[in-house]
C-alpha cells in the first residue's frame, strides 16, 4: 500500500461507522492495516452496533475442524450442518438455510441452499480472514440474510514488492483424507497476483457403530465404514488488485468441483444387500452427486477526500447434479437414452451488481448509499423432479447514517426497499397421470398430484431497516444495542415444490400464495475486558409475524414411498437466545476460555418448536502458549435436543474431548507450520440433531486424527 494512501485511509478507518449492519466490513480489513494502536479484532468489532466475530489465520489455525463450517461452529451461536465427515452448511442462532448469507470477496454466495444434503462450495485454503455476522443483515444483503452473515476474505497485499507462496499438505485419518494446497503470489508496485490450487481425496468414513436402525429396519455398517461415502474435491482461484493514487481494483476467478457418493442406506428404500462391502473404500460409485461453482467477480474502487465509491459485480454458475441407476417408482418411464442414471440436475447462474457510496459529511456524520441488484435463472434436468425451473430478480436501494457524538458513543439507522419478482415454471409429470389413472384415482385427485411444480408469477416488495447504539461506558466497557427489521422472500421450493424429496424422505408442497417473511430482531452485547479477564453476554429475541416452515399435514401422500405430506405454511415465531463467553489467562502461560450458546424456538400458531433447532451447548477450553507453540484441550458438552417439532427426533446430548496443538518450525529460513488435531478422543457415539443424516439414525464420525502442515516462502523483489 503507498505512503500516500495513507492519510485518507487512516481519515476513513477512524470515522468509519459504528452502524448496525456494516457495509464494507471486508474492505475494512484491507484499510485497517495501517491503524497501529489497535487489534484486527478491536477495529472490526467497533464497526458495527450488532454483535461480530472477527477471526483471523490465528483463529481458524487454532481452531481448525475439518472445514470451515466446522471450524466457524466454534464461535458461540454458530452451527454446523452437516452431510456426513467432509461437508457441512452454517446455522446461526437457529437459522439456516437462505435465511444466511455468505460473502466471499464482495459476493454473495448462490448455490442450492434450501437444501439440508447441499454443501457450502468454498475452498477452506483459500480463506484467511473471516467475520460472522449474527442477526439481520437484510439491510446490506437483502433478502436470504435475515438470519446473519458470514464475509470471507484473504489476507491483504504484502507491503513490499515479492515473490511468496505456500504449500500446504492436509491429512483426516477417519476417512483417509489425503490434500493439498499451493499457492503463488507476486507483489510488484501497483500490481498483486495470487494464484491457488488445491485437491483433496477422501474414502468411506468411519462410524462408531456396526449397525444403524431406520424404520425399524436395523441395518449393518461393514467395518464401521459408510459404504460409498468417499469422494474428491478440486479447487483452483486467481486473485489480481491493481493501485493507483484512490483507485484500487481487484478481479477473482475460481472454480470449485465436489464429488461425494450417497451412503445407499440413505438414498432411496434402505436395502440391507446394498450395503455389502464392495472392496474399495476410496471409490465413489452410484449413487453419487457432483457439484461444480464457477464465480467471476469484480471489486472497483475509488477514494476521495470526502468520499469512497464502491462497485462490486459478479458472475455465478452452480451446477449441482445427482446421479443414482435409473429407477421409478411408477413402473410406466421409460429409460432415458441419454444420461439414464442422471437422477436430478440443477443449473444455476447468477449475476449480481452491488453499487455503495461513502460520503463523510463531518468528522462526526457519515452517510452511505446503496444499489443492489441481481438475476438468477435455474434450469434442471434428470429423470427425476425436485426443485423446479424459475427466474428470479431482485433489486434494493438502502441508507445508512452515522452520528458519533463523542468518541465513546455512536448512533445508527438505516433503512433499505427491496423489490423481488419470481416467475416459476409449471411442471406436469405425464408418467404419473398415466400411473394414478391406472388406479382408478378421482380426476380431481390426479388434478393435485400430476403438477409437480405449479405456475407462479409473483411480485414482492418489502422494507428492512436497523436502529443501533454503540457506547463505551467506561474504559474495558462496550456496550451495544441493535434493533432490527428483516425479510425474505420465499424460496422456488416454498412456492410451487410438489413431489417426493429423497434426501429428507417426505412429500413437500409449495403454497403459491406465500407471502415474504417478515420480522423484529432485537440483540444486545455487554463486553467487559481487562488486563487478563474477558467477558462477554449476548442475549437476543426475534419475533416473526409470518415465518415460513414445514407443516405435517397428517394426510398421506398416495405417491409410492412418498409418507406424510409436509406443506411449507407462514406462522407467528419466537425465537430467543443468548451467547456467553468467559476468558481468563492462568499463570504458568495457561489461559482458559469458556463459550456457552442456548437457542430456545416456538411456533406461536401451533405451539411447538420449529423443526432443526440447534441444543444448547457449552465449550470449555485449556490453553498452553509458547513463543511458536500452543497446546488445547477442550471438553465440548451438547445437551439433550427434547424441544423438537413434530415428527422430529428427540437427540440425546454428548460430551466430547478434543486435543489440538499448533507450532511453528524455522528451518532454513523459512517458517514452518505444524496443526495437529485430536477430534472426539474417545470414539463417543452421538447424533448431531443438525444432520443430515440424523433422520437415518447414523452417528457422527468417530474418532479423528487431523495433520496440516503449512510450508510458506517469500522473496524480496
Amino acid at each position: 500500500m503507498r505512503i500516500r494512501f495513507i492519510p485518507t485511509m487512516m481519515m476513513i478507518a477512524f470515522t468509519y461507522p459504528l452502524h448496525a449492519q456494516e457495509t464494507d466490513s471486508i474492505r475494512t480489513v484491507t484499510l485497517s492495516d495501517v491503524v497501529v494502536n489497535s487489534s484486527y479484532r478491536q477495529r472490526i468489532e467497533r464497526a458495527s452496533a450488532q454483535k461480530v466475530h472477527p477471526l483471523d489465520e490465528r483463529f481458524l489455525r487454532e481452531h481448525f475442524a475439518g472445514n470451515l463450517v466446522q471450524t466457524l461452529a466454534s464461535v458461540p451461536g454458530v452451527h454446523s450442518m452437516d452431510i456426513g465427515a467432509g461437508f457441512s452448511k452454517p446455522m446461526i442462532r437457529g437459522m439456516g438455510f437462505n435465511r444466511i448469507a455468505v460473502i466471499e470477496n464482495g459476493i454473495k454466495q448462490e448455490g442450492q441452499q434450501w437444501g439440508a444434503d447441499h454443501a457450502l462450495e468454498m475452498d477452506l485454503f483459500n480463506v484467511e480472514r473471516v467475520i460472522v455476522r449474527k442477526g439481520p443483515s437484510s439491510l446490506l444483503y437483502g433478502s436470504d440474510a435475515m438470519g446473519g452473515a458470514i464475509e470471507l476474505a484473504q489476507r491483504p497485499a504484502p507491503s513490499v514488492d515479492q515473490v511468496y507462496g505456500e504449500a500446504i499438505l492436509f491429512g483426516k485419518s477417519v476417512n483417509g483424507t489425503l490434500g493439498a494446497s499451493a499457492m503463488l503470489g507476486i507483489r510488484k508496485k501497483a500490481l498483486h497476483t495470487r494464484l491457488r490450487f488445491s485437491e483433496q481425496h477422501f474414502g468411506d468414513y468411519r462410524i462408531p457403530a456396526d449397525t444403524i436402525v431406520y424404520l425399524t429396519q436395523r441395518l449393518p455398517v461393514h467395518g464401521r465404514k459408510l459404504k460409498n461415502t468417499a469422494g474428491l474435491e478440486r479447487d483452483v482461484a486467481l486473485f489480481s488488485e491493481f493501485r493507483k493514487g484512490g483507485y484500487h481494483a481487484a478481479y477473482t476467478v475460481s472454480d470449485v468441483y465436489q464429488k461425494s457418493g450417497f451412503f445407499p442406506g440413505a438414498h432411496g428404500i434402505p436395502d440391507a444387500s446394498r450395503l455389502q462391502d464392495d472392496g474399495n473404500s476410496r471409490h465413489a460409485d452410484l449413487p453419487y452427486s457432483m457439484a461444480n461453482h464457477l464465480k467471476v467477480s469484480s471489486r472497483q474502487q475509488y477514494l476521495r477526500e470526502q468520499a469512497a465509491f464502491y462497485w462490486d459485480a459478479g458472475f455465478q454458475h452452480n451446477r449441482r447434479e445427482e446421479w443414482s441407476l435409473f429407477h421409478t417408482h411408477y413402473g410406466n418411464q421409460p429409460v432415458p437414452q441419454k444420461d439414464p442414471d442422471k437422477e436430478l440436475a440443477f443449473s444455476l447462474a447468477t449475476v449480481q451488481s452491488f453499487l455503495k457510496a461513502d460520503l463523510f459529511a463531518t468528522a462526526r456524520w457519515k452517510h452511505t448509499a446503496g444499489w443492489d441488484i441481481q438475476y438468477q435463472r435455474n434450469r434442471i434436468a434428470g429423470y427425476s423432479f425436485l426443485q423446479p425451473a424459475y427466474e428470479r430478480f431482485t433489486t434494493g436501494v438502502l441508507w445508512l447514517s452515522v452520528f458519533r457524538p463523542n468518541d465513546r458513543v455512536s448512533l445508527s439507522g438505516g433503512i433499505r426497499y427491496d423489490y423481488g419478482k419470481m416467475d416459476i415454471a409449471a411442471f406436469r409429470d405425464v408418467y404419473l397421470e398415466t400411473y394414478l389413472s391406472e388406479r382408478a384415482y378421482a380426476g380431481e385427485m390426479i388434478e393435485t398430484y400430476i403438477w409437480r411444480s405449479t405456475r407462479v408469477n409473483r411480485h414482492f416488495g418489502d422494507v428492512s431497516g436497523s436502529l443501533g447504539l454503540d457506547w463505551e461506558p467506561g474504559r474495558g466497557h462496550s456496550l451495544k444495542a441493535h434493533l432490527g427489521r428483516s425479510f425474505r422472500l420465499p424460496g422456488a421450493h416454498e412456492l410451487a415444490s410438489n413431489g417426493v424429496h429423497h434426501g429428507a424422505f417426505r412429500h413437500e408442497q409449495g403454497d403459491a400464495s406465500l407471502a415474504s417473511e417478515r420480522g423484529w430482531q432485537l440483540d444486545v452485547s455487554y463486553t467487559r475486558e481487562r488486563e487478563h479477564v474477558s467477558l462477554s453476554a449476548s442475549p437476543f429475541v426475534s419475533w416473526f409475524d409470518h415465518y415460513i416452515y414445514l407443516k405435517p399435514t397428517g394426510e398421506w401422500s398416495i405417491l409410492p414411498h412418498a409418507g406424510q405430506i409436509y406443506r411449507y405454511t407462514g406462522a407467528e415465531v419466537l425465537l430467543a437466545g443468548a451467547e456467553v463467553e468467559f476468558g481468563m489467562d492462568l499463570p504458568y502461560r495457561l489461559a482458559y476460555r469458556f463459550a456457552g450458546e442456548y437457542v430456545y424456538t416456538h411456533n406461536l400458531n401451533e405451539h411447538t418448536p420449529l423443526s432443526f433447532s440447534p441444543p444448547a451447548s457449552m465449550r470449555n477450553r485449556l490453553e498452553w502458549r509458547a513463543k511458536a507453540l500452543q497446546f488445547h484441550m477442550e471438553l465440548h458438552s451438547i445437551a439433550t435436543q427434547n424441544h423438537v417439532a413434530r415428527n422430529e427426533d428427540i437427540t440425546r446430548g454428548t460430551t466430547l474431548l478434543h486435543l489440538g496443538a499448533v507450532a511453528g518450525i524455522p528451518i532454513k529460513g523459512m517458517n514452518f507450520e505444524v496443526v495437529f488435531s485430536l477430534r472426539n478422543l474417545f470414539n463417543t457415539s452421538y447424533y448431531n440433531h443438525l444432520s443430515f443424516y440424523r433422520k437415518v439414525e447414523i452417528p457422527e464420525p468417530g474418532r479423528n486424527f487431523q495433520l496440516l502442515i503449512k510450508i510458506p516462502f517469500n522473496s524480496k523483489l
